[in-house]
């Protein structure tokens, strides 16, 4: 991320939604970490309806269709982050991630 202000961030991981967009061997249960440039963990979400602020991630109309899939919303300075997809219980698939800034 570049800038000097602080960004308020959507972070999804999508897998089930995937299948339905054709998709094959889409992970069924993504697990989504966040991770700063000193390799610390900063977030880290499974099952998005589950964050502490679900009704948040629900507000930006841009929550992840699937309960499986998980969200993190937000704030992040400028600074170089790291993503990591799990599959829950060590499955595998094909996952995506997406980000979105959003307006404050």
């Amino acid at each position: 991320l570049e800038g000097s202000t602080e960004n308020r961030l959507l972070f999804r991981s999508l897998g089930p939604e995937l299948q339905s967009r054709g998709v094959t061997n889409a992970l069924q249960n993504p697990q989504l970490e966040i991770y700063g440039a000193d390799g610390v963990k900063i977030a880290s979400n499974d099952d998005w309806r589950l964050a502490m602020n679900a009704s948040e991630i629900q507000a930006t109309g841009i929550a992840p269709r699937d309960d499986r899939e998980s969200a993190i919303l937000m704030p992040l300075r400028a600074g170089n982050y790291t993503f990591l997809v799990r599959g829950a219980d060590n499955t595998q698939g094909v996952a995506a991630v997406e980000a979105y800034r959003l307006d404050r």
